[in-house]
């Protein structure tokens, strides 16, 4: 294997001429304004991929590759220090430094570290997210990594968490609650997803038990932040799937951070059963802004621009499924065509004040308003055969059984435009050894909604007398709905330090909708312990999460609105446990929960391909139980791999249809998944990301019966995807290029196999019925083998 990674290295990466280096190595003590030790303070060379961290002792050693260079020593809560070293010899450096307290920086760090060890959450390595090798580049795809998330479907954004649907989960940027597409239904119609992962600073993630701070949905939360940069810098990743160019600018009392983004996945697309024209372009803009007006306040701006535009010009699909003994196959030829296209566009400003060093206060207001449109006239005329399991030339044997000869339509004109208007404020004050913090928000959501579709199959192939009575109809629908949904919602909790081990957290969130007229109350408590031995916390959380009706939820299979909906709502309990210890070489962090969720009021909902189609005019009751276990650390030094694990179960029992409890059709028994990485030990600049998923198989019904069902299963899905990297300024390599090294701080070129084991996996199916009026499910296959190259590139600061 070494060998094999070697060999694939160098034909990727050719030869690489380099001049050498000398190394100086600086030392030395971190002290406060008091002369105490100061650990966890951050040394960097400025312009190179090079840093460490003090000890506890405030110790620190770092080296240089250059003679002349800048030393930057920051800590959360202090003045960043810059010390400059010009044209030194090799050899090795005493510097001594000494941080000042920043006293409107620390009135925010106070806050939110207290609240960082209380948080029922996942913090996420950002910097392996531009090595995970990935066909959809987005960052979703660290999310399906991660234990309690199940996923079936590469090419989507979308994800589930502990049993619940895509609709059930909050995406927060810079505290601002992100309005995001409602009717894109496929998942290769699917484009850039609102978070740029070049401009993150941070990112957690909550699969349950998260505080009263965050808002009403039954499942997850994923809380980013685009913060202050360390320095000026930009950065270029190009690839066969798109581009992206982003910037980050750092000024005395204000910094700007602004991302473009494109991508164009024909490539990928052109690989499924069904052939065609593919077109689909997808852009992204984002800029954030802000400025210090005085020492005591700030205002920051949030815009954001997504567009996506999908065009199928379908020519012919076949597919062959089944099992050995029967082979079946289906020969479509098409005519017409599909283009589906949206456009988000918004933003936020958010004032934040500092009255005292113990006071944070923040005002934000955000504005989204979303165009989405669906514009399908497709034909298809279809053969449907059995043929003989005999095997030659590549291809089965002949047709023994014809089982259709018949076509189908589908056709939509469907528009929906939404805007959302929210204003919310949140303060938060630390007193001795409580944190209280409080919001008010209020919200507005409008919705106009224009829906015009069908679908046709006649098994027959023809036009029977009687006209359309003799088609299955799978939708028909004429509909405009024109709705607005105001929301007002509060919150307020304690965290609590009981002793210098544990914590308590207790606190409650209040909801009105115009809609449904309840008012919600959810309590929410978190207690954590960690022993004096410091490596491990102990979380025990408990709460009710309610999630009022909205548009999506209330709309059911006719386009019909359901006004007297209630709000779904969801009992959660659980209990984890964080254990840090030394074994295989490295530090290792196991973590562990369980958890138990009763849910008396659920809206139940089928699947159509990835479509999400409730059944607004029912109610069910549901129960969800599972444990999620993960273990990680840096088996290779600076490389962080890890191996995680979810089991689950999650049923449902629709009320008054007497079947009792079925499987809903998130309830994926068995997630699994590692990320592993690895150096060359001969170069270690060459690199090797390994990613595998695997996803136990998925209920389904067919959607040409109007009730819930999970009497038919998606198989389980298996991906395994590799990198395989080089950064030509890696600070492990000798020796750098002085040319790159002149103008970049980082060069690195990816090779990534997507898919390597070319599994089929169905992410859907298309149902028809043969002439003895037998349903057939035709899988959807997603995407097969295919190699992307790409280079992320970051420029050195000018300055």
């Amino acid at each position: 294997m070494y060998r094999l990674c070697l060999l694939l290295s160098v034909l990727l990466f050719g030869f690489t001429f380099v001049n050498a280096q000398p190394l100086v190595k600086v030392s030395g003590l971190v002290t406060d304004d008091l002369r105490s030790p100061l650990p966890l303070v951050t040394v960097s060379v400025v312009g190179q991929n090079q840093s460490v961290v003090s000890d506890d002792s405030g110790i620190y050693n770092i080296y240089s590759s250059t003679t002349s260079f800048t030393l930057k020593y920051s800590l959360l809560g202090y003045k960043s220090v810059l010390v400059e070293f010009k044209n030194g010899n090799a050899g090795r450096i005493i510097q001594n430094v000494s941080l000042t307290r920043n006293i409107n920086e620390l009135e925010q760090v106070t806050i939110t570290s207290k609240q960082n060890q209380l948080r029922n959450s996942t913090t996420i390595n950002i910097a392996d997210i531009a090595s995970i090798p990935s066909v959809s580049g987005n960052f979703e795809v660290v999310l399906k990594t991660l234990p309690g998330v199940s996923t079936n479907n590469e090419l989507s954004s979308q994800y589930s968490v502990r049993g619940g649907n895509f609709d059930e989960n909050l995406v927060y940027v810079n505290d601002v609650e992100i309005s995001r597409p409602i009717l894109i239904r496929n998942g290769q119609q699917e484009g850039l997803s609102f978070i740029n992962s070049d401009l993150l600073s941070s990112a957690k993630f909550s699969a349950g038990g998260f505080e009263s701070r965050y808002g009403d949905k039954l499942s997850s939360v994923l809380d980013v932040k685009y913060d202050r940069p360390d320095s000026s810098e930009a950065t270029l990743n190009m690839g066969m799937l798109g581009a992206g160019f982003s910037s980050k600018i750092l000024n005395k009392k204000s910094f700007v951070l602004a991302g473009l983004r494109y991508k164009n996945n024909t490539s990928i697309l052109n690989r499924q059963d069904n052939k065609g024209s593919y077109a689909p372009n997808f852009t992204d803009a984002q800029l954030i802004y802000q400025q210090n007006i005085s020492s005591k306040m700030n205002v920051q701006f949030l815009g954001s621009f997504n567009s996506g535009i999908f065009k199928l010009i379908p020519e012919s699909r076949e597919t062959q499924f089944g099992t050995l003994s029967t082979v079946m196959r289906l020969q479509t030829d098409y005519s017409g065509k599909e283009v589906d296209d949206y456009q988000t566009a918004g933003g936020a400003i958010t004032f934040t004040f500092f009255p005292k060093s113990d006071l944070v206060i923040k005002w934000i207001n955000s504005y989204f308003n979303t165009l989405e449109r669906e514009r399908i006239d497709i034909e298809g005329r279809y053969v449907f055969d059995e043929v003989s399991n005999s095997f030659a030339n590549g291809n089965f044997g002949s047709i023994r059984i014809n089982r259709g000869i018949g076509k189908y339509i589908n056709y939509a004109r469907n528009n929906l435009e939404s805007e959302n208007v929210s204003s919310e404020l949140k303060i938060d004050q630390n007193y001795e050894n409580h944190t209280f913090s409080l919001g008010l928000r209020f919200e507005r959501k409008q919705y106009n909604d224009n829906l015009n579709e069908y679908s046709l199959i006649d098994s027959a192939g023809y036009i029977q007398p009687g006209g359309l009575n003799n088609f299955y109809q799978d939708n028909l629908i004429s509909v405009k709905n024109n709705l607005t949904i105001q929301y007002y919602t509060a919150y307020i909790q304690d965290s609590y330090t009981l002793s210098a081990n544990s914590t308590l957290q207790l606190g409650v969130r209040g909801n009105f909708n115009t809609l449904s007229k309840q008012f919600l109350l959810s309590p929410r408590l978190l207690l954590a312990y960690r022993p004096s031995t410091n490596n491990k916390i102990i979380r025990f959380t408990a709460g009710v999460y309610q999630q009022a009706p909205d548009y999506r939820s209330i709309r059911d299979f006719n386009g019909v609105l359901n006004l007297n909906q209630q709000a779904q709502r969801s009992y959660n309990t659980s209990a984890g446990l964080d254990y840090a210890f030394d074994g295989l070489g490295t530090r290792l962090k196991f973590t562990s929960e369980v958890y138990f969720k009763y849910q008396d009021r659920l809206i139940p909902y089928m699947m159509d391909n990835v479509r999400v189609k409730y059944l607004a005019d029912e109610v069910a009751q549901g129960y969800t139980y599972g444990a999620d276990l993960s273990i990680g650390g840096e088996f290779v030094k600076d490389l962080l791999s890890y191996f995680r694990v979810s089991l689950m179960k999650a049923n449902q029992n629709v009320l008054n249809d007497n079947r009792g409890y079925l499987r809903r059709p998130t309830d994926q028994r068995i997630n699994f998944s590692v990320y592993f990485q690895d150096r060359l030990l001969s170069s270690p600049t060459y690199k090797v990301h390994l990613n595998m998923l695997y996803g136990a198989k998925l209920p389904v019904g067919a959607p040409l019966v109007r009730r819930y069902s999970d009497n038919f299963n998606i198989p389980a899905y298996k991906r395994v995807d590799i990198g395989f990297s080089k950064d030509f300024l890696d600070d492990a390599g000798v020796k750098k290029p002085r040319l790159l090294d002149k103008y970049f701080s980082s060069f690195s070129a990816h090779l990534e196999v997507f898919n390597l084991l070319n599994i089929n996996n169905t992410v859907s199916y298309l149902w028809l019925k043969d002439i003895d009026n037998v349903q057939y499910a035709i899988p959807n296959y997603l995407t097969g083998r295919q190699l992307n190259l790409k280079l992320i590139i970051k420029f050195k600061n000018s300055k």
